[in-house]
């Protein structure tokens, strides 16, 4: 049986496996419900990990255990990852994917902590506190030489405008600093009501920023952002701060950018190898200002992302959200009763006409007819999905891993929204072209839920009828001639299987017959069926039981 994202993906007691050194408050609360179990291991190697994961429902981690293919090579029960953090550089992406696993980060709570640190760095490098500081522990009092800068007045550049870019950019206001940002993800030439210039390209916003400060995740877009070309763009005696991600900034290229004068001070939070070398010769620049990624060390931080990664994992486990999501966009389990009854008639309606389909799959098309329906789209997709494929595969297809799977099938995916319902209401189809079609009509099931909540089956490939789709369902396509139905129910009642249901539909010198069974049908019978005259097709479904 499928389940629909409104279920409990378990019944039992969820297992959780906390694998880094997590805040007790996180612990705490985990131990705190009577569903679940949690195990603390916080120092277990890249093998030890991988042969206990699969034992495990969740998984919670920091920045310190390393989630690679290798440890997700057998998930097991393995359904979700929580990173107690933002970054997720340490996860495998990619294999908790193809696995079916979902990975979350708890963005959210250490925003203001990180934001504040990346403030913090800031004054520093301005006012020269790191060197005063170090002069005066020797002994020195040399107050000529460390003669900074004000912020008032001065041009913060902001790459990466989401949670952390605009905290920065609300306490840069109130220091008097004008503001600029670029952000890929934006297409506005303002923000903040106006506050704040957005750029549309990086490189745009390097020439006039006295202050340039880095919050993007690190992908292949964003490596080596700042490099030795782009610095020579930049304003002469510019002030650098990175508290996101080691490696958006070329670390060569800055610090001959240093040397050369052309950047006056940087200070790093994150490094592209970490923990940064003994050796490494930013360790040396006098001009530099490092922290050991400090960003969200804060105890408020720590507790904060340890309790939400906690609270994150429970809920999806549970069916009751999807909050943090990495590696998928726009999956959503909080649903109201109308869509939560689309979600799984979509699956439904997959699985029933999964037997209709002769081939492999060479696209399918999704139509939303429905305002209600457009923001769960991307679940309603899935579910599809899953109904079509995983007849077909020996691994399990789910909501993380079904997209995957069909990219990698190489199948056509296309959901087709409209705000306006049908008459009688809204509207689910699925249409599919199989591979050897070549053009012709695509296999099509239609579907609607009524007043009464109920699921309905409308359309299978253009036969008309009315059909709840539930428990164990018979297809059977036939001749359109007098005595089909009669046969049919003759061998059914020699089986002694009771059809509880019927619904028939003509169309083209054919018909088609769908029957709700009381009991499964032997193999025998749907075998005799087959070789009957007239008897075109004959496939059985086993669907849940009605809600």
């Amino acid at each position: 049986m499928t389940r629909t994202p409104t279920q409990p993906i378990r019944q039992a007691t969820y297992r959780i496996l906390a694998a880094d050194h997590l805040a007790d408050q996180g612990l705490a609360f985990l131990r705190g419900e009577p569903d679940v179990e949690v195990d603390s291991r916080p120092d277990l190697g890249e093998d030890e990990l991988a042969a206990v994961v699969g034992d495990y429902d969740g998984l919670i981690v920091r920045s310190a255990a390393q989630i690679t293919a290798k440890v997700l090579s057998q998930p097991g029960q393995l359904k979700v990852i929580a990173r107690a953090g933002v970054g997720v550089d340490n996860i495998d992406l990619h294999a908790a994917t193809a696995a079916g696993v979902l990975v979350l980060n708890t963005a959210e709570a250490s925003t203001i902590t990180t934001a504040e640190h990346t403030f913090a760095l800031l004054l520093a490098l301005a006012r020269h506190i790191g060197p005063a500081h170090q002069s005066m522990a020797r002994g020195e009092w040399k107050r000529s030489g460390f003669a900074g800068h004000q912020l008032a007045g001065k041009t913060l550049g902001i790459i990466g405008f989401g949670r952390i870019g605009r905290t920065i950019a609300e306490r840069a206001l109130a220091f008097g600093m004008q503001v600029q940002a670029f952000d890929q993800y934006i297409n506005a030439a303002t923000m903040m009501d106006g506050k704040i210039k957005m750029r549309a390209r990086f490189e745009d916003m390097l020439p006039d920023s006295d202050v340039l400060t880095f919050h993007v995740p690190l992908n292949d877009q964003t490596r080596d952002m700042l490099n030795a070309s782009n610095l020579a763009q930049c304003a002469d005696g510019v002030l650098i701060v990175n508290a996101s991600r080691g490696g958006v900034i070329n670390e060569e290229a800055l610090l001959a950018a240093l040397n050369s004068g052309q950047v006056a001070g940087a200070a790093l939070d994150v490094f592209s190898s970490e923990p940064l070398g003994s050796d490494s010769p930013l360790r040396q620049h006098d001009r530099l200002l490092l922290t050991p990624h400090l960003g969200a060390s804060t105890v408020e931080a720590q507790q904060a992302v340890s309790t939400d990664a906690a609270v994150a994992v429970l809920d999806y486990l549970r069916g009751k959200s999807v909050r943090g999501a990495v590696n998928v966009t726009g999956l959503r389990l909080d649903l109201d009763p109308l869509q939560a009854c689309y979600v799984d008639l979509a699956n439904r309606m997959a699985r029933l006409l999964d037997p209709m389909i002769s081939g492999g799959v060479k696209a399918i098309t999704l139509q939303i007819r429905s305002q209600e329906l457009g923001t769960v789209a991307t679940t309603i997709e899935r579910m599809s999905l899953i109904g079509l494929l995983q007849s077909h595969l020996d691994t399990p297809v789910n909501l993380v891993n079904a997209r995957h799977i069909s990219d990698q099938r190489g199948i056509e995916l296309r959901t087709v929204t409209s705000e306006s319902a049908a008459t009688e209401g809204p509207q689910l189809a699925i249409e599919v072209v199989a591979d050897g079609r070549r053009g012709g009509q695509p296999h099509r099931i239609v579907g609607r839920v009524y007043h009464d909540m109920r699921p309905r089956v409308v359309e299978i490939n253009s036969y008309h009828m009315d059909m709840i789709p539930a428990g164990c369902m018979v297809l059977i396509q036939n001749d359109d001639r007098p005595g089909m139905v009669g046969l049919v129910g003759v061998e059914f009642g020699r089986a002694n299987i009771n059809i509880a249901d019927m619904a028939i539909s003509r169309r083209d010198q054919t018909a088609l017959m769908v029957l709700k069974v009381d009991a499964d049908p032997p193999d025998q019978l749907l075998d005799h069926l087959r070789q009957q005259e007239g008897i075109c097709r004959v496939a059985i479904v086993k669907l849940p039981d009605e809600k």
